[in-house]
């Protein structure tokens, strides 16, 4: 068998179990081809059809697909993505990059230059006068778990069972690289039979250090003020249910991370869902005075700890219940180092008898309500001429499938919907915001309906976001894959425009328009901005999505109710209030501002920042 041929082999037997439930690990390929794969991988996967391939637009879009997908599983399955040598190989390094922050598996084919060498340098090699062992594909090596390149056919033998290692993982998946030089990718080689034989990778459930776990308990029996904060961990870990009822017999409260929503029903009393800087009122008054966080699954980004401003008991502490040591170690931490469903089923008859005060527990029901009425609020606001992002995201919430899944990445959204999103199950809010990668969305969109084709999925996405990534529109016709996407047509960058307006920049570079005086205009420039002649929504349609335009919410509202009956992609386009935005609630996010500038814009928003900085924590 080639290497190639073996590699494919290898794939289609490689299987993952789980609390007794076994199933193929990879579900297929994605690839784009060119001279750096076409002859190997492409003609491997050729002649094994059953290892399904799926051709793709943009190299970087399809590992967003498979990352999106895997995510959906619960990491248990996922995608091996292939590319060409060169621009191929390295649209994939941003890919990459999300798998690896966000701890979702894919496995990544670069093509790569010739191992024999002399015909170098071949079309597309980076060249190195230091070395000829170096290529654009070690630009892989920060953002993988496990990288390799294989430079004989028989490295497969070992690199392969190594890359399955790492991506059935719970504690240290991300993108597995292995850096494929296209002349080997081609030549033949006796493997082992026994190399292609059925191997099912067990997924343990690791259980945390007993001494720490009684420790844990007395901490929290010692609290009066205890706070969970639910990240990914608890969905992946299938520990929803296990929450719940710790939420129940305990009557300690929840906050929300980005990964972590949809890990309590929103209508939960003592959810009181986002927490950080895109957190609501009712997590972030608690959390402010907390004395104790157990962190369960959550990486502790500087959105939920509000650049670490939001924890200000003077003697909070933190019990951390996650898979990754490192992550389980974070503030100093009573570090659990375990699977968050093993150690909340080992945690709950310990804690057996005790509950919070109950003027605590009101306090957090109280706060919940007063949090559901500003939703009410916001979803029902009526803004004009353009609407508002939160009625819209409303309109999406309330009129589309309540068995849907709502996808996003970047910019204003994400935020809006962290605090606004009334999230029905585990898997309905499928935010990508490790990486917050813009082009994200359409593509990731595309790999949650693979991964759930029983589910509406709603792509929301931003004009910004939009253009740097749409062609998987076109993927998504092409295999059936029928999603509904909402365009908001902000004129620009909603999101970085509303921040350089806080720093006092004005909204300087953010719009879309005819630049002015030699550059582009802000959003405070003092006259009239000239928007460019760009039709979106044609846009889409050329791609071949079915289009509907939206002047309001009443017509968002009408086309959701269209994208019900129809059998394709649909994009639901709708102009947006670049400046009417949600606010902060009693939050805070580091950016630093310029130390010294002749705007007094700027200096003000200095002196704001410094006074905030001042109210930043470590935790020893």
């Amino acid at each position: 068998m080639t290497m190639a041929q073996a590699l494919v082999a290898f794939l289609r037997n490689q299987y993952v179990e789980r609390d007794g439930v076994e199933q193929p690990f990879f579900a297929g390929c994605f690839g784009i081809f060119g001279h750096g794969n076409v002859a190997g991988i492409g003609q491997a996967l050729q002649e094994m059809p059953d290892f399904r391939y799926y051709q793709a637009r943009n190299e970087q879009a399809m590992v967003h697909t498979a990352i999106a997908y895997t995510k959906v599983k619960n990491r248990l399955q996922t995608f091996a993505c292939t590319s060409s040598i060169g621009p191929g190989a390295t649209n994939m390094v941003t890919g990459a990059a999300t798998a690896t922050i966000n701890r979702l598996p894919v496995l990544l084919l670069p093509g790569d230059f010739f191992a024999r060498r002399n015909v170098a340098p071949v079309l597309q090699q980076l060249e190195s006068e230091h070395t000829q062992d170096i290529s654009v594909n070690d630009c892989f090596k920060p953002v993988s778990r496990y990288w390799d390149r294989i430079t004989r056919p028989e490295q497969l033998l070992t690199a392969l069972p190594e890359a399955m290692r790492v991506l059935t993982s719970p504690a240290e998946t991300g993108a597995v690289t292995l850096a494929l030089p296209q002349d080997v990718q081609t030549e033949a080689y006796t493997y082992p039979e026994a190399f292609f034989r059925k191997r099912v990778w067990h997924v343990p459930r690791p259980r945390p250090d007993r001494r720490r776990l009684d420790e844990a308990v007395a901490w929290i029996r010692a609290s009066q003020r205890p706070l969970i904060i639910a990240g990914g961990g608890v969905i992946y870990a299938d520990a929803c249910s296990l929450l719940e009822r710790l939420v129940a017999e305990t009557g300690i409260p929840v906050a929300e991370t980005m990964a972590g929503k949809g890990s309590l029903r929103f209508d939960h009393p003592l959810n009181l869902g986002a927490i950080g800087a895109t957190g609501t009122f009712a997590a972030n008054r608690l959390a402010r005075e907390a004395d104790l966080i157990i962190g369960i699954g959550t990486r502790y980004s500087d959105f939920t700890t509000a650049s670490k401003t939001a924890f200000r008991h003077p003697a909070v502490r933190f019990v951390n219940i996650n898979v990754s040591e490192f992550d389980a170690a974070k503030h100093s931490a009573l570090s659990l180092v375990g699977d968050a469903r093993a150690t909340l089923e080992e945690l709950l008859p310990l804690l057996a008898g005790y509950q919070v005060a109950p003027e605590y527990r009101q306090c957090a029901e109280d706060l919940h309500r007063e949090w559901e009425a500003e939703v009410s609020r916001l979803y029902g606001m009526r803004h004009g001429p353009l609407p508002s992002q939160s009625e819209l995201i409303g309109a999406v919430n309330e009129c589309g499938s309540p068995d849907g899944i709502v996808v996003c990445a970047a910019g204003s959204l994400p935020g809006d919907l962290h605090k606004l999103w009334r999230s029905r199950h585990p898997k309905q809010f499928h935010l990508e915001y490790g990486y917050s990668c813009m082009g994200y969305e359409i593509a990731g969109g595309l790999g949650a309906k693979m991964a759930s084709p029983e589910r509406e999925v709603y792509v929301l996405v931003g004009d910004g976001s939009y253009l740097m990534m749409n062609g998987e529109i076109v993927t998504s016709v092409q295999e059936g894959y029928k999603l509904v996407i909402v365009l908001f047509d902000n004129q620009g960058f909603k999101s970085i425009g509303s921040l350089s307006r806080s720093l006092g920049q004005g909204g300087f570079g953010t719009r879309y328009a005819y630049p002015r005086n030699g550059s582009l205009p802000g959003d405070e420039d003092g006259f009239e901005v000239v928007p460019l002649p760009v039709d979106l929504a044609e846009n889409a349609r050329s791609l071949g999505a079915y289009v509907i335009r939206c002047r309001d919410t009443a017509d968002v509202v009408a086309a959701l109710e269209t994208a019900r009956t129809l059998d394709r992609t649909t994009v639901i386009y709708v102009p947006c209030d670049r400046y009417e935005s949600v606010p902060s609630y009693e939050s805070w996010w580091d950016v630093a501002v310029a130390e010294v500038s002749s705007s007094p814009q700027v200096q003000a928003a200095r002196r704001e920042w410094e006074t905030m900085r001042a109210e930043e924590r470590y935790f020893l």
